[in-house]
């Protein structure tokens, strides 16, 4: 008899049940893995979607508060969000950031002119609805993504890529055309897009969470609004009560039309990557905007549509570069991981198939997960 072969297949049997448990645990660790993350990234879409399609749909909503005026639903506004942004706050036990911020007086302050800038975008806004102005009020925030980059340039001193010059060259071009067909300059669009754009730069600064960062700026914007409504009030004027129980209950849920929207925001923001953020902002205004068409039938003049067809050119390139950079940079990661992998030689190799995901392989959207994909714009 010869023992050789037969120990030789026996080995290499045992060898290959021994190693398929490794491998098997791995693939189906992985598959896992990939499954959750396709389910995280599926439930923040919704979130996403949610959020941008309530922000899309309120000019329906401002117009049942009618005959509330703008600054009394603005007063409305600021106080029930308080309201319903503290008892999310509460129920997500998310309070201990306020011990810091009350410690930072400069934070405060930067806090004030937040509450300051979208008390004024919110106000204008509400009044631009209820007035007729929804298809004006639409490009504000089309442009908005313009005027942020303008503001980095002008302020930050930050470079601009070709592309970007050439949008926001185009958008500067959109508000020439639109200012000719209007007659005068969309002022409507240009406040709500610079107060918008003002917002966002503060809150950068800021650095709190959406609820956070919105509950500290209803607290300082509270008592103004408390009372100019108890001035209302006392001068017989408010439709608080006054209008029906109808009327006060929609006032009311003012701040559910606040806070609903952000908390789906903030749980979209978690779950996908900022540069698919990104190009959902944009149903928002396109949602204003067809409604503002279609469903309140404001004129559209051929030089508007040329105005809005500019706009929206230049938001194509603005998000083609944004998403071709994103590209860019996630490739380069891959390559230098795969070059620290290659440079480890021999002894990184059994460590490299357990810490696969994050050297260069694929990593699970919570190891991967924003900053990944954040455009560099």
């Amino acid at each position: 008899m010869t023992p050789g072969p037969p120990r030789r297949y026996l080995r290499r049997d045992v060898a290959r049940e021994v190693g398929a448990g490794p491998v098997k645990t791995q693939v189906n660790t992985q598959g896992k893995s990939r499954g959750r993350a396709g389910g995280e990234q599926r439930t923040g879409l919704l979130y996403g979607f949610g959020a941008y399609g309530m922000w899309g749909l309120v000019p329906l909503f401002w117009p049942l508060l009618k005959p509330s005026a703008a600054l009394e639903i603005l007063a409305h506004r600021m106080v029930w969000s308080l309201l319903f942004v503290a008892v999310a706050l509460v129920a997500l036990r998310r309070w201990a950031w306020m011990k810091d911020l009350v410690r930072r007086p400069k934070k405060l302050a930067l806090v004030a002119v937040a509450a300051s800038v979208i008390s004024v975008n919110w106000g204008l806004y509400i009044w631009s609805v209820n007035s007729g102005h929804v298809v004006e009020a639409s490009l504000g925030y089309f442009i908005n993504p313009l005027v942020t980059i303008a503001i980095g340039v002008l302020l930050l001193k930050e470079r601009l890529r070709p592309a970007q010059w050439a949008a926001v060259a185009i958008g500067v071009l959109a508000v020439l055309v639109l200012a000719i067909g209007y007659g005068q300059p969309p002022w409507i669009s240009l406040t709500l897009a610079f107060s918008f754009a003002t917002y966002g730069l503060v809150k950068k600064k800021v650095n709190l969470g959406g609820l956070e960062s919105l509950a500290a700026e209803t607290v300082i914007l509270f008592l103004p609004a408390l009372g100019y409504l108890v001035w209302l009030q006392v001068r017989g004027t408010a439709t608080f009560g006054a209008e029906g129980a109808g009327n006060a209950l929609l006032l009311v849920s003012t701040g559910l039309v606040t806070a609903v929207p952000l908390v789906c925001f903030g749980a979209a923001a978690i779950r996908v990557p900022l540069s698919t953020l990104g190009l959902l902002q944009y149903l928002a205004p396109l949602f204003q905007f067809a409604l503002g068409v279609a469903y309140f039938h404001e004129a559209m003049p051929a030089e508007r549509w040329a105005g809005f067809s500019l706009v929206w050119l230049a938001l194509t390139i603005l998000t083609w570069e944004a998403l071709r950079t994103g590209r860019r940079a996630r490739a380069e990661r891959a390559r230098l991981a795969e070059a620290v992998r290659v440079a480890a030689g021999p002894a990184g190799g059994s460590a490299g198939t357990g810490g696969e995901a994050g050297a260069g392989g694929r990593a699970p959207a919570g190891a991967s997960g924003q900053g990944a994909v954040e455009p560099a714009s």
